[in-house]
């Protein structure tokens, strides 16, 4: 499950439900951010409500740097993509072109 939280995207690692003896149940939550991969813990108090991250996932390869620009080809339309390299600069260092 991906969520929105404190501006962020993340997904859920772990969550355990707890309701004491005295008062509100609330989620103990650990959460993964997905652009940095910093791991958070959270508590959610019962009821409360977070916006579900609308995450669409797609083979793509690599094709080439253009200066700043970085290309991708969607393996199954054929469409390419171009992304800043500030969007992608931790990621950069995983990629070799036609990958």
């Amino acid at each position: 499950l991906t969520i929105e939280v404190d501006g962020g995207i993340w997904r859920v690692v772990d969550f355990q439900h707890v309701k004491p003896g005295k008062g509100a149940a609330f989620v103990r939550s650990k959460l993964r951010n997905l652009r940095t991969g910093a791991i958070q813990e959270k508590t959610f108090r019962a009821g409360e409500k977070v916006a579900k991250a609308q995450i669409e996932t797609k083979t793509m390869q690599y094709l080439y740097a253009n200066g700043d620009q970085h290309v991708f080809m969607d393996t199954s339309s054929y469409e390419h993509l171009e992304l800043n390299e500030n969007q992608i600069e931790r990621e950069l260092k995983y990629l070799l072109e036609t990958m």
